[in-house]
C-alpha cells in the first residue's frame, strides 16, 4: 500500500490531499496540498514566496497579510484547499512587472516606513487593500456615519490608522507608515 507521502509526491489526491490551482502574482500554480495546510505555509514552503511572514500564527499581528481576490486577508488562517481558483497577490507581486516598485513600496522607502522590516510585507499588502476598500466606499469604525454609503471614503490619518490597526509593528514605525499611505492617496 502506498504511503500518504508517496501519493502526495506523485501528485495524486487522497482523502487528506487535494490538487488545487492558485493564481499567485498573476501566474497559475497547480499543487497538491494537505487539507490542513494554510495559505501562508503553501506560499512560503511550496511556492518559495517568503515575503509574507509567520508572526503570531493566530491572525492577530498582520505579518502574513496578502490579497485574496483583491481583498486583504491573514494567510495564516486560510485553509489553502478552500482557495482553489483564487487570485492571490503577495508583496512580491505588488510591482507592475516584478521590476518596478508599487507606489506604496516607493512611498515606504521614501518615508522610511520600516525599521526591522519584518512586518513591512503585511503592512504593504494591507495598505493596498485599504486603498481599494476606501475607493469602493467601504466604511470603517471611524468613518462618519453621516457620510452616505457608496462613494469613496476619504482617507485621513484617523481612517488610515483605524484601517491598518490589524497590522502590528514592534518597532513603532506607525507615523511613517501613515505618511507613506497618505503620499499615495489619489
Amino acid at each position: 500500500m502506498e504511503s500518504d507521502a508517496a501519493r502526495a509526491t506523485a501528485g495524486s489526491s487522497d482523502r487528506y490531499h487535494s490538487e488545487i490551482t492558485l493564481r499567485v502574482n498573476g501566474k497559475p500554480h497547480t499543487i497538491t496540498v494537505d487539507h490542513r495546510s494554510v495559505l501562508l505555509d503553501v506560499l512560503r514552503e511550496d511556492l518559495d514566496l517568503t515575503g509574507a511572514k509567520k508572526g503570531c500564527d493566530h491572525g492577530q499581528c498582520g505579518a502574513c497579510t496578502v490579497l485574496v481576490d483583491g481583498r486583504r486577508a491573514n494567510s495564516c488562517l486560510l485553509p489553502a484547499v478552500a482557495l482553489d481558483g483564487g487570485d492571490i497577490t503577495t508583496v512580491e507581486g505588488l510591482g507592475e512587472d516584478g521590476e518596478e516598485l508599487h507606489p506604496l513600496q516607493r512611498a515606504f522607502l521614501d518615508r522610511d516606513a520600516f525599521q526591522c522590516g519584518y512586518c513591512t510585507p503585511g503592512q504593504l499588502c494591507s495598505a493596498v487593500g485599504v486603498l481599494a476598500e476606501a475607493a469602493a466606499g467601504h466604511p470603517s469604525h471611524v468613518t462618519d456615519p453621516g457620510v452616505p454609503s457608496g462613494p469613496p471614503v476619504a482617507l485621513d490619518r484617523a481612517e488610515i490608522r483605524e484601517r491598518l490597526s490589524g497590522n502590528l509593528c514592534r518597532c513603532g514605525a506607525y507615523p511613517n507608515i501613515v505618511e507613506a499611505v497618505e503620499d499615495v492617496i489619489p
